[in-house]
């Protein structure tokens, strides 16, 4: 049974009617369309639209209703229904007949619809803020468990600085929590209530919105009926977040891989998120990484092609707002997935730490410090940089550290070096030299661990 028809006089071509119907995907709404119809149910009491007897039998109906998807949504798929909102109402007509027709008055499908993917969106943003402070907390764990581990700091994939994986945790914790206050923002922003809003012009009934908004769990109405049925800011935003997010999950599964590798050798990734080559017995391949890293692009594009098909809509609501859904469920999904999985993976990672250490140390990583001691000489830092480079370069040519150059060798370039310029250059004192906020002295390193366990530690309450 569709929810129109009067106006037709002929039937659907079956090949439309499977292209337009959406209960094969909206059929994850029936937990917020049912939550709603309770509440619309209430707001019709209260405008006597309903007596007391019907509003009660609705809801109990309802809520019996309820029950059964929250146990298995699934069976919902097996109806002909046009979307979830006609699987529920000839859900209720076939239980209370004549009574379950009259649950529809002064509501559109329209600020249905809206209703029902805020509240979801309300649900789903809950369960992903989880999964980010999980993935935040196990990242802050590794960094405390590895605080004194050197690692090489990259730009362009060449060595630059030295850092430690304490270090590398913490900046990827930075990203989360970012990722973390813009779904927050959002789930703010969109924290209103369509609902009375009907198909665009407002319900002829008149109803509280505001104390139907609250029964919902909204901290307020929407102000204007157009934009109520017409918005879908909310799905814009939580796919960019969710894109945001993929793409700083993506850089992280990157340096893993790269970690991973028998080239750097750095970590070594647990058998539970590995896998082997069907041909080459000896391989042990980063999968869970690299699926994180190619999902990231089905989020990307979920958000491109949602914000196509929005760009040229004119008010209010038009059928191509259906293709919301299938995107934003994916997005979701797979966000949360990633989430979820780079937690197990990061929870169970073993740090090479010789392996590391070599590494850091090497490349000349320790150059800057070196122009750094020349400053300190009173050498502009223009000059001693030149100087410093011409030294590499010598370094080089004779396939030795800098560290490993005499002090002759030093003194060829400039007098000013003395034997003391050999602690500058041990890896100990370039991490101890960095004390500024945000450096990666042993001391910051601490201070931005505590701040961070801190920080969870107060949102776990």
């Amino acid at each position: 049974m569709a929810l129109w028809g009067g106006r037709f006089s002929g039937k659907a071509d079956v090949k439309f009617k499977m292209f337009n119907d959406s209960l094969r995907f909206d059929y994850r709404l029936a937990e917020q369309d049912i939550i709603a119809s309770i509440a619309w149910s209430k707001a019709l009491l209260s405008v006597q639209v309903l007596s007391n007897d019907e509003q009660l039998k609705l809801e109990s109906a309802l809520q019996d209703l309820l029950v059964l998807v929250l146990h298995d949504n699934q069976e919902i798929l097996n109806s002909t229904a046009e979307d979830i909102h006609s699987w529920v109402e000839i859900q209720l007509i076939d239980k209370l007949g004549d009574l379950g027709k009259k649950l529809h008055t002064g509501r559109s499908r329209n600020d249905q619809v809206a209703t029902d993917l805020k509240l979801w969106c309300k649900k789903k943003g809950f369960a992903l803020r989880q999964e980010l402070q999980t993935l935040e907390a196990t990242l802050v764990k590794l960094a405390r468990l590895n605080q004194d581990v050197v690692i090489p700091g990259y730009t362009h994939l060449q060595r630059a600085q030295p850092v430690t994986f304490s270090h590398w945790c913490l900046a990827y914790v930075e990203m989360l929590e970012r990722d973390k206050s813009r779904l927050e923002n959002c789930l703010s922003r969109l924290d209103t209530c369509p609902l009375g809003s009907g198909a665009l012009a407002g319900t002829a009934y008149a109803i509280d919105r505001t104390a139907l908004a609250y029964d919902l769990g909204f901290k307020s109405a929407t102000r204007n009926s157009l934009d109520a049925v017409a918005d879908r800011d909310h799905v814009i935003e939580l796919m960019s977040c969710a894109a945001l997010s993929m793409s700083h999950l993506s850089r992280m599964a990157e340096d893993l891989i790269f970690y991973n590798s028998g080239e750097a050798a750095f970590v070594e990734m647990s058998d539970q998120v590995t896998s082997g080559s069907s041909l080459m017995p000896q391989k042990k391949n980063p999968d869970a990484m690299e699926l994180i890293r190619g999902k990231s692009g089905r989020v990307f594009g979920s958000l491109a092609s949602m914000l196509m098909t929005l760009k040229g809509l004119p008010l209010a609501y038009n059928k191509d707002m259906q293709e919301d859904k299938e995107g934003l469920f994916d997005a979701l999904d797979t966000w949360q997935d990633c989430l979820a999985i780079a937690s197990i993976v990061l929870a169970d990672i073993k740090v090479n730490v010789e392996r590391t250490e070599k590494a850091a140390q090497g490349g000349y990583a320790n150059a800057t410090d070196l122009a750094d001691y020349l400053v300190k000489k009173g050498v502009p830092f223009r000059a001693s940089h030149q100087m410093v480079g011409e030294i590499v370069l010598f370094a080089i040519q004779k396939s030795v550290a800098l560290e490993d150059l005499t002090l002759l060798e030093f003194k060829k370039f400039t007098p000013l070096i003395e034997n003391d310029v050999y602690i500058v250059l041990m890896l100990q004192s370039i991490l101890n030299a960095r004390k500024a906020l945000g450096g990666v002295a042993p001391e910051q390193i601490e201070f931005a661990l505590k701040e961070a366990e801190h920080r969870l530690l107060h949102e776990k309450s």
